[in-house]
């Protein structure tokens, strides 16, 4: 990655990390796994799965100026979901987290895999000073810089792997 920042390659290489986690979390656990709560109120880690990816797609297209995966690569018919740019997981009701229904482990990591391009696109390429560049979020109309928003998304992405290897050493068998 020659001429390539420091920065880049950092966030990037955190990116991969969350890309390989969540791999070696989800890939092959029974959709019925999935979906278990160890408690009422509880995320279930297929909604974790969904929430990190449905986070980064919406955070990273937003920073490179795109449209969300979820709606220009049908992401949304494929989980079953509206196809509103807004239905990330931010703001859900425990209701809402619990009515969630995976549409199986392939499903999900195909669609973060297909998420995890915007992150290796944008970050090959993004510019030395782009830290600094505020962006405005169309689907929350809040403004930040790229620079928080990367912080928020990675810390939420770590914060949520943590979670789904909690669940999945808590379930029977390891959701197998």
């Amino acid at each position: 990655m020659v001429g390539q920042d420091a920065w880049q390659r950092l966030t990037l290489g955190l990116f991969r990390r969350v890309r390989s986690e969540l791999i070696k979390s989800v890939d092959g656990v029974e959709d019925a796994a999935l979906d278990w709560r160890p408690s009422p109120g509880s995320n279930s880690m297929g909604w974790l799965a969904w929430h990190v990816a449905r986070g980064q797609d919406r955070n990273l297209s937003e920073i490179m100026g795109d449209s969300q995966r979820w709606l220009s690569e049908g992401w949304a018919g494929r989980f079953g979901r509206p196809a509103d740019p807004s239905d990330t997981g931010l703001g859900h009701s425990a209701a809402q987290a619990t009515a969630f229904r995976n549409p199986g482990s392939q499903v999900l990591l195909a669609y973060h895999g297909d998420v995890h391009e915007l992150a290796e696109d944008y970050l090959s390429a993004a510019p030395c000073g782009d830290l600094g560049r505020t962006v405005v979020s169309p689907t929350l109309g809040n403004v930040h810089t790229v620079e928080e928003r990367l912080q928020g998304l990675i810390t939420d992405s770590f914060a949520h792997l943590g979670q789904i290897a909690l669940l999945r050493g808590l379930m029977p068998g390891g959701g197998r």
